[in-house]
């Protein structure tokens, strides 16, 4: 023990002086911003030598430490305790400087193994002084008198006497503090035994119960010393584990209440007052003074905290020291770069409550420089704010012009392909025009020569109509029966089917075209009957299998089939050709442009125009035919009022009346409304029999009656009126919505019980003849306004009547630059006022029909020719014995017949049953066609795939005959494919009672024609 220091040590305070100095040096540092000399400063460099001379000033107040721990802190041993006697400075520490904290576990220098043997009897000892034996050890060898725990003093009322003086940590291996003041390093030992034996004080009672052994123990005092530095408790092992079983009690209050305090989290708390820090408070000065070495760290980590508290206007914080020292030595503060903030909070043992003061909106703008604060960020918000704004309104301008200029590029691109569209459209209606030109000058030439028809059954609807329309490739392929046109033996046929037929379908034509002639024995017939088979092509555009479910006309996907048109280049070439198409559409404009073939029928244009119902009225109108009474071009609500009104003013007698749809056809855009709900129908109909019908047509007698109706008319449509077809249209408002937007008619309906509807099939040669080719009368199915068949010829309207009204309706076309196909619907009834039958011209469609295709079905099978100038069908009939040469020279007799057609019967049941099963069935029930007799059914298939329509043709000797013959093969049909429990859709039975009640009219107009004769004769 030689070089113990016997002097004051003032090298700790030195060398934390040292400390401070470089600390403030190195926030000078961080402040420096301008160069000299035009030569930069490096502070980097310098930070780096700063912080170089820290660690090495701190590396030797370590080694320092080292060395006086173990020279001055080491207890004398208890053999030379009597020989030598050691003067120790004083210790006199005050008695708030104690703390209510076990000492700290932590890691100091191991003693030797003496020192270990003396440290380790001298705690057991101070452990447990009320034990009789280690007070006398401890008066005898070390002369500290222990206090007896078995007396009771003067003022001991409560079980334990805490400590109110200053309180010390007895260290292992007697090791002291360095943190002490320089005081109380020179107080000695016998000082400090002289002191605690005057101010302690123990209780009579027993103290508690081990918590290990169970035995009883008595309390032991605690002093309370700042914990060493890291260095040097990182190596303190045995100080560890003397602390975990030992118990202490905490020093009194101030109002001296008695209280047993359990052991606290912190050994160095202290309390920051209003964000600062009391510098004189004695819990400081001892954190202070425990972290003297390494303050310098701490003194920016407390700052901070300091800071953080003032701002947000903390009232109270308390600091837990250790975790304050960690935060400081663990942070690295570099160059101004800021503490985080729950790393500071997390320094604090009433955080929770430090942070909900922290967190709670508006806080910072009560503490320190929270003015400046609110103003910063109320410009900061501001300005964030503006930039926002102006970033928005630069993105909505940056949008807004992309979009013009996309905008613009679109238009430019959509101008110039119109521009593009238009152009060649106006190539293709030139064509059009000069190859229609052509076809005009040669057209007999070309009809007394071979040729080939192109026949494309396409229906030009608008889109809406024919997305409402359900199996739209069916509809365009119910005319299949086209392909008979090769009973003319100059004539080849490339007929475009709308869907794939199968074989079977193939087969079936194929069987029916070779019956052609087949009945004549002569080797010609023969020939021409084989060769039909060899004169028709039956294509399908490849572009169906790209759009199944859009429902576009055959036309657009003949445009876009790119190998069909080829291949149908390759047919027609160098032969005349011609395209006799459906309802028109400007496709077939661009498909006749890539064939370079003409077509038989008017412009698109035209064809619109004149096609719809307003546009059949303005026909009539220029034939001078007789028209229902009505009016077209209907377009707004007002307008329909008003026309509807003066009609039924001026027409008392008509009982219905008819609204139709201009674009729409086949009875779907037909609504009719009866006069009989009228109210003031009664009281009209006495004026205009009060008045008689000569003076009915004055205007002023007509007024009372055009007021009254035009004031019930709203509602009594409104009320009364409905659709034909409510599967189209479920009620009038739906069909007035459609009426008024496409526009519509308004016609009177027949004024009589006896209606007969009938059909006219005209061809408007470009030559500018026109023939008629067909003729019935119609049959109607569940609606009587929708066509389903009819029976050829017609019987209804005396022929040269028909004849006359036919051509006059054709030249009308002609005029209009009508060619083509047209089909012309007539309505005859019986005028009851002067008992003379009068026809009307009700609609005309500018297309190939149903009733022409299957007409052509019935030609090619009988062998016969239909003269619609007499209205007779006449076919050949077989001679039945042998003649001489002369008499198979002359022409064979011919015989009258009479068909019935239906074009379109439709049973959903019939999709489940094939073809070859369906024609097995009707040969066993007698249904089939007999070649010599020229009488019989034949049936027409649309499709192979859904099979749930068909067309159906009787022939028979008289009309009646076919009728009846008709009817049976519904019904027989109906039976066998249909059971009580699943009858299907059809239109079999409304069709069955229309046939019916047209015999039963048959009969009653044959009666009347022999009481006729009889009278007349």
């Amino acid at each position: 023990m030689s070089d113990t220091p016997k002097n004051e040590d003032t090298l700790g305070t030195v060398l934390v002086q040292v400390q401070d100095d470089l600390r403030q040096l190195k926030h000078s540092l961080g402040k420096i911003t301008i160069s000299e000399k035009g030569e930069t400063l490096d502070i980097q460099a310098l930070d780096t030598a700063i912080r170089r001379t820290e660690r090495g000033i701190r590396k030797r107040a370590e080694e320092y430490l080292k060395t006086v721990n173990k020279q001055l802190l080491i207890l004398p041993s208890i053999e030379d305790l009597q020989k030598k006697t050691i003067q120790l400075p004083k210790w006199n520490p005050t008695l708030e400087s104690f703390t209510d904290t076990c000492p700290q576990r932590g890691e100091l220098p191991g003693p030797s193994p003496g020192e270990k043997h003396k440290s380790a009897l001298t705690m057991r000892l101070l452990c447990n002084p009320a034990h009789p034996k280690n007070r006398a050890i401890m008066h005898q060898k070390f002369g500290i008198p222990l206090p007896d725990l078995h007396k009771k003093s003067a003022n001991s009322e409560t079980h334990h006497r805490v400590i109110t003086g200053p309180t010390m940590s007895i260290v292992p291996g007697g090791h002291r503090n360095l943190a002490r003041p320089e005081e109380d390093m020179r107080a000695g030992l016998t000082d400090w035994k002289s002191r605690c034996h005057k101010q302690l004080t123990w209780g009579k009672e027993p103290g508690p119960t081990h918590e290990r052994t169970g035995r009883e123990c008595t309390p032991t005092w605690t002093t309370k010393a700042p914990a060493p530095p890291p260095s040097a408790t990182s190596k303190s092992t045995g100080y560890r584990s003397m602390m975990q079983g030992s118990n202490c009690l905490t020093p009194e209050s101030h109002q001296n209440v008695p209280v047993l305090v359990p052991i606290a989290i912190s050994k160095f708390p202290f309390t920051i007052t209003e964000g600062r820090t009391d510098p004189m408070a004695a819990d400081f000065c001892r954190f202070k003074q425990h972290y003297c070495l390494c303050w310098g760290n701490l003194v920016d980590a407390l700052e901070a905290l300091e800071k953080l508290l003032r701002e947000f206007a903390v009232p109270l914080a308390k600091v837990c020291g250790e975790r304050l020292a960690d935060f400081g030595l663990g942070w690295d503060i570099g160059w101004r770069r800021a503490p985080p903030l729950m790393g500071l909070l997390s320094v604090l043992e009433n955080r929770e409550q430090v942070l909900d003061l922290v967190l709670r909106p508006g806080q910072r703008y009560t503490g320190e420089g929270g003015i400046e604060a609110a103003a910063i960020r109320i410009q900061s918000c501001w300005r964030r704010y503006l930039a926002r704004t102006t970033y928005l309104r630069h993105c909505r301008r940056k949008w807004a012009a992309g979009t013009i200029a996309i905008s613009w590029l679109m238009h430019a691109q959509m101008r110039r392909v119109r521009k593009a569209l238009q152009a060649r459209r106006f190539r293709q209606l030139e064509n059009y025009r000069n190859r229609a030109q052509h076809l005009a000058t040669n057209w007999k030439h070309i009809q007394s020569s071979k040729r080939t028809i192109i026949h494309i059954p396409s229906l030009g609807y608008s889109q809406s109509q024919r997305l409402s329309l359900k199996g739209f490739d069916v509809l365009q392929n119910i005319q299949i029966s086209r392909l008979c046109d090769v009973r003319d033996e100059n004539v080849e046929v490339i007929y475009v089917s709308p869907r794939h037929l199968g074989d079977d379908i193939l087969h079936y034509y194929s069987s029916l075209l070779k019956l052609h002639g087949a009945s004549e024995v002569g080797d010609a017939e023969l020939t021409q009957s084989s060769s039909c088979i060899k004169r028709f092509t039956i294509l399908t555009p490849d572009a169906v299998e790209y759009f199944p479910t859009h429902n576009m006309c055959l036309s657009t996907l003949l445009k876009y089939s790119p190998r069909t048109l080829q291949r149908i280049r390759n047919l027609i070439q160098g032969k005349e050709a011609y395209i006799v198409g459906g309802v028109a559409h400007v496709d077939d404009l661009a498909v006749a442009d890539e064939l370079g073939v003409p077509i038989l029928g008017p412009e698109p244009v035209v064809a619109q125009l004149y096609g719809t119902k307003s546009g059949g009225r303005r026909i009539f109108a220029g034939a001078e035919v007789d028209v229902t009474p009505g009016q077209g071009d209907i377009y707004s609500l007002n307008q329909l009022h008003e026309t509807l009104a003066r009609l039924m003013t001026q027409n008392m007698d008509v009982q219905r009346w008819l609204f139709k749809v201009d674009s729409e056809q086949g009875g779907r855009g037909t609504a009719y409304c009866d006069v009989c709900h009228l109210s003031c129908y009664n009281w009209a109909l006495q004026e205009y029999r009060r008045h008689g019908p000569d003076l009915w047509n004055t205007e002023w007698v007509q007024e009372p009656v055009l007021l009254r109706y035009l004031d019930e008319v709203p509602e009594w449509l409104a009320h009364h009126a409905q659709p034909a077809k409510t599967s189209c249209y479920p009620n009038w408002a739906c069909f007035l919505k459609t009426f008024l937007r496409q526009g519509g008619v308004v016609e009177a309906y027949p004024p009589s019980d006896s209606v007969t509807c009938l059909t006219v099939d005209l061809l408007l040669e470009p030559g500018g003849v026109v023939t008629m080719l067909s003729c019935g009368d119609q049959l109607h199915g569940s609606c009587q306004l929708e066509t389903v068949g009819s029976s050829v010829p017609q019987t209804s309207v005396c022929p040269d009547t028909l004849h006359s009204i036919c051509m006059r309706v054709g030249r009308a076309c002609l005029q209009r630059l009508i060619i083509g196909y047209v089909s012309l619907d007539l309505a005859t009834f019986l005028n009851h006022s002067t008992l003379e039958q009068k026809v009307w011209a009700i609609d005309v469609d500018l297309r190939y029909s149903n009733q022409l295709a299957m007409t052509q079905m019935l030609l090619i099978l009988t062998g016969g020719t239909l003269d619609c100038r007499t209205c007779r069908l006449e076919v050949p009939v077989p001679i039945k014995e042998k003649s001489s040469a002369r008499q198979i020279a002359a022409k064979p007799p011919a015989a009258n017949r009479y068909a019935v057609i239906g074009s379109r019967l439709f049973h959903t049941n019939l999709s489940m049953v094939y073809p070859t099963v369906f024609f097995k069935m009707c040969k066993a029930q007698g249904i089939g066609f007999d070649m010599k007799r020229k009488e019989g059914t034949v049936f027409a298939l649309h499709d192979s795939s859904e099979r749930g329509s068909l067309g159906m043709v009787t022939v028979s000797e008289d009309l009646q005959g076919a009728l009846v013959t008709f009817a049976r093969n519904l019904s027989v049909i109906q039976q066998e494919i249909s059971s009580p429990k699943m009858q299907g859709e059809t239109n079999f039975k409304d069709l069955i009672k229309d046939i019916e009640d047209v015999l039963q009219m048959t009969v009653q107009n044959n009666a009347q024609a022999v009481e006729d004769n009889k009278a007349a004769t």
